[in-house]
């Protein structure tokens, strides 16, 4: 029985620690060797801005503000507001800018988002589709840097780079863990095995947008991949297109929409596993590397803990069971407490990252083993 405890312990720790770690110091030394990917030099192609939301009354109108204050060539930019069944001033607020140029596509009953991309995405005037959120301020030359890679043809997406801020400060607050993955972000993007994107920011190809099952839960995880797995076409990271969005200010909502990300991921599995396929190229290891392992990482730490728990009377076990608690001990007590900005306020702001994320994935899984997670989607109070 110990020797199946010590088993699993060392797999399961090794996975963890080869997901977080190693993975990603493996992914810096191959994406080094690379040199870095320019755009092929061109004509800029017409482009459709599209924004798809509900109940958005409160951001709707500052929203559009910033859209209409993008840089982009006359006539080759078309704007549109989707409503998918907002209930609120959305659609009435959308309408007042219709004289300006903005497309309302209001839908009397709500279906979901994905649904809404798979009617609204084939009715676009544009060559290329800028997909973003409503709670997001896009940077006035973004959509300009987004649409410079289209010129060569195997380019089918391009992600950007979402910028988290502090509405109160107004100071950029990205976390360790955000910097982190927009790091192997930009690792995966020079390998050309870039996976998803950021649902803020992010332009596709039309004609590569085949449509996606309407109750999709994480459509920019995958949009993106699909049309990968059906065209073949690239997946690009440009650093340079960047866009805003507010931090949330409560924990419980932040948790809230890991979970319903983290049931989106499992969920995603059945369509998308033929990335795994080696004859796929690096995009088969950057899958299996960061997003398999990653969504079953919960699993790993639960089998860590009970099996370490099972053999803390022997040798070093009992050191390492010292650690879990110490970091899970500093999870719960940086969950309650305001921390400082010190080397221990930070320590435990990271253990209290990694352990709800992890958390929150668990939730999900169960979500979406139970059929409780839909494709609706929720605003996330910020």
């Amino acid at each position: 029985m110990h020797s199946v405890a010590a088993f699993v312990f060392w797999t399961c720790s090794g996975l963890v620690v080869y997901a977080y770690a190693i993975y990603p110091l493996l992914l810096w030394l191959l994406a080094s060797g690379r040199p870095e990917r320019l755009p092929t030099p061109g004509e800029l192609p017409s482009v459709s801005v599209l924004i798809v939301g509900h109940n958005e009354e409160a951001v709707i109108g500052e929203r559009i503000d910033n859209l209409l204050g993008l840089d982009y060539p006359v006539g080759k930019l078309e704007l549109v507001v989707a409503s998918d069944g907002s209930s609120d001033r959305t659609v009435e607020i959308v309408r007042q800018y219709e004289s300006r140029g903005v497309r309302l596509v209001a839908f009397p009953f709500r279906s979901g988002k994905a649904a809404v991309l798979n009617m609204v995405v084939p009715t676009l005037r544009g060559d290329v589709a800028v997909l973003s959120d409503a709670n997001t301020m896009t940077d006035r030359l973004a959509v300009r840097h987004l649409a410079r890679w289209f010129s060569d043809p195997g380019v089918g997406v391009v992600c950007g780079k979402l910028i988290l801020f502090d509405p109160v400060s107004g100071q950029n607050v990205d976390s360790i863990y955000w910097r982190y993955e927009t790091f192997l972000k930009m690792c995966e993007g020079r390998l050309g095995a870039l996976l998803g994107a950021n649902g803020a920011i992010y332009a596709i190809r039309r004609t590569v947008f085949g449509g996606l099952p309407s109750d999709t839960i994480v459509d920019d995880f995958v949009i993106p991949l699909l049309a990968r797995l059906r065209t073949g076409c690239t997946i690009v990271y440009d650093a340079a297109a960047t866009a805003l969005e507010e931090t949330p200010k409560e924990i419980s909502s932040e948790f809230k929409r890991r979970a319903r990300i983290g049931a989106g991921d499992f969920q995603s599995i059945p369509l998308l596993w033929p990335l795994l396929d080696p004859r796929r190229g690096w995009i088969a290891f950057t899958f299996f590397s960061h997003k398999l392992l990653r969504w079953l990482c919960p699993f790993f730490l639960l089998g860590a803990a009970v099996s370490n728990v099972m053999l803390a009377d022997r040798g070093v076990y009992g050191f390492s069971l010292a650690i879990q608690t110490a970091i899970y001990g500093a999870a719960v007590v940086g969950r309650f407490l305001s921390l400082g900005p010190g080397a221990a306020g930070k320590a435990m702001r990271l253990a209290t990252m990694f352990t709800a994320m992890n958390a929150a994935l668990f939730v999900g899984f169960f979500r979406w083993a139970t059929g409780r997670q839909n494709g609706m989607w929720e605003r996330t109070a910020r």
